[in-house]
């Protein structure tokens, strides 16, 4: 039987590298113990950037930027994206990292609250794109925010949303401190999988990844779920 470990492995070894920015900018986040999107789910985000060619590309949860540069880096050249980050410690590191990689003029850093910067956002904007990539036990919090700034063909991308595997297990069987999250992350997977005009696939890459699709001609009493 091919294992899991193979098949991954395999299928690494193919994928292209980033440009040696996004290369050394990954290596000084992994020494620093800052975590960064996971390579299958970069190579995801490159497909999904040249499937859509977004223009406007919204991402709640900047680290260090790793992962804004690299949606600058492979999405069309006039794309804006617009980013979120409440860890004061981390702006000052993000904001360095947008000027050394030339993207400065093509990302904006929101600092703050989240739930609050979305809430204001979601009353006159709305995106092409927007990854989720913040505390995982917010995103249902969020989600009535994001789903007010997608339009038809609006794409969602939610990061880590299998919980290295925990999220297929009974909330009893995952550790007391983690429950709340892995109720809520159900909730909030339930909910992208069967609203009517959301056309969502779960895929294993990474620690989980959730593509969401708006379309504003489903048909009543459809659900989501691919």
């Amino acid at each position: 039987m091919i294992t899991q470990e193979r098949i991954g492995a395999y299928i690494d070894s193919l994928s292209c590298s980033n440009t040696p920015f996004l290369n050394r900018l990954e290596s000084e986040a992994l020494e620093n113990g800052i975590p960064v999107i996971k390579r299958p789910t970069q190579s995801l985000i490159r497909l999904l950037l040249g499937i859509s060619a977004p223009e406007t590309i919204l991402e709640v949860g900047t680290a260090v930027g790793f992962s804004a540069i690299l949606m600058a880096t492979y999405a069309p050249k006039n794309c804006r994206i617009t980013t979120i980050e409440k860890y004061e410690k981390r702006i000052p590191a993000a904001k360095e990292n947008f000027e050394r990689s030339g993207f400065a003029d093509r990302i904006t850093l929101l600092e703050g609250d989240a739930a609050q910067i979305l809430e204001e956002l979601s009353k006159d904007h709305t995106y092409d794109m927007i990854f989720m990539d913040a505390a995982k036990g917010q995103y249902m919090g969020f989600y009535p925010y994001v789903k007010a700034m997608m339009r038809d063909g609006s794409i969602l991308v939610s990061d880590n949303v299998l919980q290295d595997g925990d999220i297929a297990e009974s909330r009893f069987a995952v550790t007391r401190r983690n429950r709340t999250i892995h109720s809520r992350m159900r909730e909030y997977l339930f909910t992208l999988t069967h609203e009517a005009d959301l056309t969502t696939d779960i895929l294993p890459v990474g620690d989980g990844v959730a593509v969401s699709v708006l379309r504003t001609n489903a048909h009543p009493g459809e659900t989501g779920g691919m």
